[in-house]
C-alpha cells in the first residue's frame, strides 16, 4: 500500500501533466492481458501520446483546477488516461483501432482542445484524415489556382511560338 506522501507526489505529477495537455481520452479496460497492454502502450507511443493507469480518486484529486476537472469527476471501474500535447486525431485513431480489436477496452470520455467530447465525437475524430493528410490537401488547394495560371500563360506563349515559327517557315515576315 502506498504511503500518503507517495500518493500526494503522484497526484502532483499527474496534475502537472494534465495542466499541460489539451487532448485527453479517459478509457476503461477489463481483462486485458499483459501482451495486449504492451501493444496498447506501443500504439499510443507511436501516435505521440502517453498512457497511464490511474486510480479514480487520485485522478479526481489531481484534476482539480485543470481543464479536465469535470471530465475526471465521479469515475467508476478501472480507468486509464491517454493524453497528448500533439495531434489528437492520431491518438484517437490508435485508440479506436485498438478498441476494435480488444472489446475489453472502452472509452469513457474525452477532451480535445480543452473541451469535453462524448464517445461518438471520439469515433468521428478518429475517422478524420491525419494532420499531414489535411495539410497536404490544403497545400494542393492553395497551389492549384497558381498552377492553372502558369499553365494558361505557358499555353499562350507556346501558341505564340508556334505561330511565329509557322510564319518564318512560310516567309510571311519577309518585307
Amino acid at each position: 500500500m502506498k504511503k500518503r506522501e507517495d500518493k500526494r507526489k503522484e497526484a502532483e505529477s499527474l496534475r502537472g501533466e494534465l495542466s499541460k495537455t489539451d487532448h485527453l481520452f479517459v478509457t476503461g479496460f477489463e481483462k486485458l492481458k499483459v501482451d495486449q497492454d504492451y501493444q496498447l502502450r506501443k500504439a499510443i507511443r507511436a501516435a505521440g501520446g502517453r498512457y497511464r493507469v490511474i486510480k479514480n480518486n487520485l485522478a479526481e484529486k489531481a484534476a482539480e483546477g485543470t481543464k479536465a476537472q469535470d471530465l475526471l469527476k465521479g469515475l467508476v471501474g478501472m480507468t486509464s488516461l491517454a493524453y497528448t500535447e500533439a495531434d489528437p486525431i492520431a491518438l484517437a485513431k490508435a485508440l479506436t483501432s485498438y478498441a476494435k480489436e480488444n472489446p475489453g477496452f472502452t472509452f469513457k470520455a474525452g477532451m480535445v482542445e480543452g473541451r469535453a467530447i462524448d464517445i461518438r465525437a471520439i469515433q468521428d475524430l478518429a475517422s478524420l484524415p491525419s494532420r499531414e493528410e489535411m495539410l497536404g490537401k490544403l497545400l494542393f488547394l492553395i497551389q492549384a489556382p497558381a498552377q492553372r495560371l502558369v499553365s494558361a500563360l505557358g499555353g499562350v506563349a507556346r501558341q505564340l511560338a508556334v505561330v511565329v515559327d509557322q510564319g518564318c517557315r512560310e516567309n510571311k515576315f519577309a518585307g
